[in-house]
């Protein structure tokens, strides 16, 4: 896969980190798990950094965001002390869901290491149910991805 293949001028917000000692499976490389980790700080500097209040249990206040499908591709293998470069956006907000796209480059040569695609669901914490993500959340991911994201319109029950 090639850089251009990435399309990495689509992203607007990237998150960088290096790996770590104890992140190194017994094949000298990155254990396959880890990258989900990465992929989940990403996501959450992501949402931080377009403006959405996050801590360490809820997001936007008494709301939990849980994962319903993790897709990943490995391009290539990191290793220890490797400078990981994420580049994260969400592509698609439905009702009460919304798809989070990410590419993971090393900075050293710019090589692809690993894809995935996410989608999130909105839920209540008490309840487990989904809920209607809020039109200013809707707001804050079109401003931050300048109109480059399918937003749906949230559906009202009469």
């Amino acid at each position: 896969m090639h850089m251009d293949d990435l399309q990495l001028s689509q992203f607007k917000h990237t998150h960088t980190i290096t790996v770590r000692n104890y992140e190194i499976d017994w094949q000298g490389i990155v254990h396959n798990g880890n990258y989900l980790l990465y992929f989940e700080i990403a996501r959450v500097e992501y949402f931080k950094a377009i403006g959405v209040k996050v801590d360490q249990r809820s997001i936007n206040g008494p709301i939990r965001i849980v994962i319903v499908r993790n897709e990943l591709d490995y391009l290539s293998s990191a290793t220890f002390d490797d400078t990981l470069i994420i580049h994260t956006r969400i592509t698609a907000v439905k009702n009460s869901s919304f798809i989070c796209e990410a590419v993971m480059i090393k900075k050293s040569n710019q090589a692809p290491v690993a894809k995935n695609i996410s989608i999130l669901v909105w839920t209540d914490p008490t309840t487990g149910k989904s809920m209607t993500i809020p039109n200013e959340i809707r707001g804050l991911v079109d401003v931050y991805e300048q109109g480059n994201v399918a937003i749906q319109q949230p559906i009202t029950h009469v």
